[in-house]
């Protein structure tokens, strides 16, 4: 079983655990494929990708950097959704989709994904996660234009391929 497998099935029994305590969890459960759901994602992506554009106009590029991020992850959530699956953890989501990746279920740029986040910790390029964590925590006000509109075209992809992924 690969590195991925194994990260989806203990993410699916970390839910488990957590479900027979309460109603809440922090994994990842099959749910039934909800294409309705999967387009309301989508709308939340390209919400967050308009919310991005006002904020980087008002001088306030450095929040973008999260509505960034949560553009590409509402894209990620639509097609986990289209798979049948609900997630409430984003290294949980990640697996899933290089999952569904490695196992032929969906035709999505791995480098994309790789740009969003990694699961190998030892990656050596900057991911979108840490570029939202950086600009989220830290304190600069303001991020550096070239950075701005390299992730907006990624968002850009990120949303596009997710739409084909959910139209089939």
């Amino acid at each position: 079983m690969s590195q991925v497998r194994n990260k989806v099935e203990w993410c699916l029994r970390k839910a488990g655990r957590e479900l027979k305590d309460s109603d809440k969890h922090r994994g990842l459960v099959k749910i039934k494929v909800d294409t309705a759901r999967a387009k309301e994602h989508i709308g939340k992506a390209e919400h967050y990708l308009k919310a991005t554009a006002y904020l980087k106009m008002g001088k306030f590029s450095d929040i973008s950097a999260s509505t960034i991020f949560y553009s590409m992850y509402h894209c990620l959530l639509a097609i986990a959704v289209k798979f049948g699956y609900e997630s409430r953890n984003q290294e949980c989501t990640f697996a899933l989709i290089f999952h569904l990746i490695e196992v032929g279920e969906i035709k999505f740029e791995k480098d994309v994904l790789n740009r969003i986040a990694s699961l190998d910790v030892k990656e050596a390029h900057e991911k979108v996660v840490d570029i939202r964590e950086h600009y989220q925590y830290g304190t600069e006000l303001s991020m550096e234009d070239d950075l701005y509109e390299e992730l907006i075209e990624l968002a850009k992809q990120t949303m596009a391929e997710a739409k084909e992924i959910i139209e089939r």
